[in-house]
């Protein structure tokens, strides 16, 4: 979450009126994030949080509210998205498609007990369960055909051993997309800081706006590869128990998951080292933004080429 976009208090008082929210007490832009504008609202009837797309156009938009509000209407939690006065979840602001979402109590971690760990583990297997419900799809937009193209941009870029490891991880990860993997929706993008707890209990799962329509087991190894990490890299052991432990108390994974599971994992880090890489040399314009570094991704695909038996499953 960043601010691209910025929106001054005339412009918002005016949006509100077309919701049912009250009336403005303060806003506050929010610094952390990558791909699009927030703020943080405060009227006389709540807090909430006001997203303005900077690269998803209006007509894709209904996919990710779709599912925001499916899943916390499914008791997964989540931020539950805003109506507006027309029955709209979208609307416009200041040029740009926007939508009001419920600011959830509680914080981010940055330490995630084992605790916080299997909670976020049974969080995602419900959420997957839930999701065969959902008759919708969309591809992953950072899925093997991007990964492809953003290698090819940025391999001119980077220095030798970068360029070398970023074939080598193209050639082990073509099989990705004929694993034939159990799929649906999934979030695709639950770092820490996409959850936010009090203590450790679950407030709510939120930015959804990379949910797409892929493997199970991606979606669990973009989230250990957060949640359960070690300063260097590798999987601490405790936490990636507690994860998958809780994960599959509800949805137990397929001899398939298991067999390809270092491809997926892999492929997990490769996506997010190499948009990572693209930020810092294709940097986007705006009043506020976030850069996540993008060596800290890259000591992880290491770590997962490196020392495979850290992230089997027993």
């Amino acid at each position: 979450m960043s601010v691209y976009t910025v929106v001054e208090r005339a412009q918002l008082v005016a949006h509100l009126t077309h919701y049912d929210l009250g009336h403005l007490v303060s806003f506050q832009g929010i610094s952390s994030g990558i791909e699009n504008t927030n703020y943080f609202v405060t009227t006389t009837r709540g807090q909430y949080v006001l997203t303005l797309f900077e690269e998803l156009k209006a007509e894709e938009l209904p996919y990710f509210l779709t599912i925001m509000a499916f899943v916390s209407a499914k008791d997964v939690p989540s931020a539950q998205p805003i109506l507006n006065k027309a029955g709209n979840y979208l609307s416009t602001l200041n040029g740009k498609p926007a939508a009001m979402v419920e600011k959830l109590a509680g914080t981010d971690v940055d330490s995630p007990n084992s605790t916080q760990c299997a909670v976020i583990g049974q969080a995602m297997a419900n959420l997957h369960l839930a999701s065969l419900e959902l008759d919708i799809y969309r591809d992953n937009s950072r899925g093997a055909h991007w990964r492809q193209q953003a290698a090819e941009l940025l391999l001119p870029l980077v220095d030798q051993d970068s360029a070398e490891l970023i074939n080598s991880e193209l050639a082990f990860q073509a099989p990705y997309d004929t694993l034939g993997l159990p799929k649906s929706v999934i979030h695709a993008d639950l770092f820490r800081d996409n959850a936010l707890f009090s203590g450790d209990q679950l407030s709510g799962i939120i930015d959804f706006y990379y949910a797409c329509n892929d493997y199970f087991t991606y979606d669990i190894a973009v989230a250990v590869n957060d949640w359960c990490i070690n300063t260097n890299g590798s999987l601490d052991n405790t936490r990636f128990k507690a994860f998958m432990s809780a994960y599959q108390a509800i949805r137990p994974l397929t001899e398939d998951e298991v067999r390809h599971w270092p491809i997926v994992i892999r492929a997990a880090a490769f996506r997010f080292w190499l948009s990572r890489l693209r930020d810092v040399h294709f940097p986007k314009e705006g009043e506020m933004t976030h850069l996540k570094d993008p060596d800290a991704m890259k000591q992880i695909l290491l770590a997962r080429r490196e020392l495979p038996n850290n992230y089997c499953f027993e």
